[in-house]
């Protein structure tokens, strides 16, 4: 039983590190995309983009999970994602993706916008471009600005990646569940937790050390 319960475990635990990973892989840039739009001087692109953003922002997660892998079928009769297990796994990521750029944008947009004018009208009086500007001046203040909200994002989906069984997509949390019904144990739910803790734990170090390196660069 108890090798049965650990490789049960390892397997849904390669699932949600891949959920995790792959979400980060997406989300960062397209959040950077998204903010873009938000901040867009063309008014009907940002009210889209931002009417989105609060959309996103203002709905359950698990509910976009849900929306996104039936509404396809049950709305139009048309089964995008199949019954796979891959096709679960594309349409969680999707959810996903999409949840967390959305977050990312709001922080990105707060980032830049609280970076003084001064410093970019500066730039465009030396003949620098809007796309030099943003690299050689905003970037390094956004990311020492953004780096803290972005930990705490990042952190919550690691525990958000357990969402991902509503749909059947068979994480740690699901593995681990299971054994309640089909063994009638709970000691397996301790081990997701001590997982969800360590897992925690090591980034929560590496954010802090991420921000202690960018001590030197004060805004």
């Amino acid at each position: 039983m108890v090798e049965t319960v650990i490789s049960a475990l390892y397997g849904g635990f390669l699932v949600s590190i891949e959920i995790f990973g792959l979400t980060l892989l997406g989300a960062l840039p397209l959040g950077l995309v998204i903010s873009f739009g938000s901040m867009s001087r063309i008014k009907p692109i940002a009210f889209l983009t931002r009417g989105f953003v609060w959309i996103v922002r203002g709905s359950p997660l698990m509910l976009q999970l849900l929306v996104i892998f039936y509404g396809p079928g049950l709305l139009f009769g048309w089964n995008l994602w199949g019954g796979s297990d891959s096709g679960r796994m594309v349409a969680a990521l999707t959810a996903f993706i999409l949840n967390y750029a959305c977050y990312f944008s709001e922080i990105y947009r707060g980032g830049v916008e609280g970076i003084p004018q001064g410093q970019r009208e500066a730039g465009q009086v030396l003949g620098m471009t809007r796309a030099q500007i943003f690299f050689r001046v905003t970037l390094l203040q956004l990311v020492k600005r953004i780096l803290p909200p972005i930990s705490n994002e990042v952190i919550t989906l690691v525990k958000d990646t357990s969402l991902a069984r509503v749909i059947l997509v068979y994480e740690l949390m699901w593995e681990g569940q299971r054994f309640i019904k089909s063994a009638g144990i709970i000691w397996p739910l301790f081990f997701t937790g001590v997982f969800y803790l360590v897992f925690t734990g090591l980034l929560t170090i590496l954010f802090r050390r991420l921000e202690k390196r960018l001590d030197y660069f004060t805004v």
